[in-house]
């Protein structure tokens, strides 16, 4: 994407991109996917995503914005209260994790049981005032849709000049998305990822998650 485009989704703010799930696109189609196994880079590296007794789940991977060589792979904790006890900066325990583009493993060793794979399309631009009106899975830039809006949740963040780079969000889910019998991960509610942004995107992190 033009540098002119990255700086209007993370610099002025004036556009987003808007990414939505659908149960079937051939990768040609897609940006990602949310749900089902994990990319191939994790295999045999648990060592990387568990921790102790501390064992984690996939959430999704999205291909990098701006990065075409990059991905962004989330991992939830199984323990669901580890993540409602420990859901903001520095302290959130959801792992944001950028690496080489992989295709999905066959391996199931990651995959979260409540979760039916979906892709995710390719992004769509949005203006981002009319992006505020919408649901969507994922909003990349622009200015984060918040569930409740208190200072706390970013101050550790600009401490540290981390701004927004997007959020995943649940009213974003297709009906198909979750098994009969299985829970929101974050009860109807919306991941929010930060970066360090410069030249290039750096280090992304979970902000905080709010529920609604």
């Amino acid at each position: 994407m033009p540098i002119e485009n990255q700086a209007n989704m993370l610099t002025t703010r004036v556009e987003s991109i808007l990414y939505y799930a659908e149960p079937f696109l051939t990768s040609e189609h897609r940006a990602g996917w949310i749900g089902g196994n994990a990319p191939e880079f994790f295999d045999d590296q648990s060592e990387l995503i568990h921790e102790g007794n501390q064992k984690y789940a996939f959430y999704l991977s999205l291909n990098h914005p701006f990065k075409p060589e990059s991905m962004i792979s989330i991992f939830i904790p199984e323990n669901r209260e580890s993540y409602l006890e420990n859901n903001i900066y520095p302290d959130c325990s959801i792992k944001v994790i950028e690496h080489p583009v992989s295709a999905e493993s066959i391996q199931g060793s990651f995959t979260h049981k409540d979760l039916i794979r979906h892709s995710i399309s390719h992004g769509e631009r949005s203006k981002d005032e009319e992006s505020m009106e919408q649901p969507f899975l994922i909003k990349v830039g622009g200015n984060p849709r918040l569930i409740q809006d208190e200072d706390y949740y970013f101050a550790k963040l600009k401490k540290e000049s981390l701004s927004f780079f997007f959020q995943v969000d649940e009213d974003g889910y297709p009906d198909t998305l979750i098994q009969e019998d299985g829970n929101y991960p974050f009860g109807f509610g919306s991941l929010y990822i930060f970066a360090k942004m410069g030249t290039e995107i750096e280090h992304p992190v979970a902000g905080f998650c709010q529920f609604s």
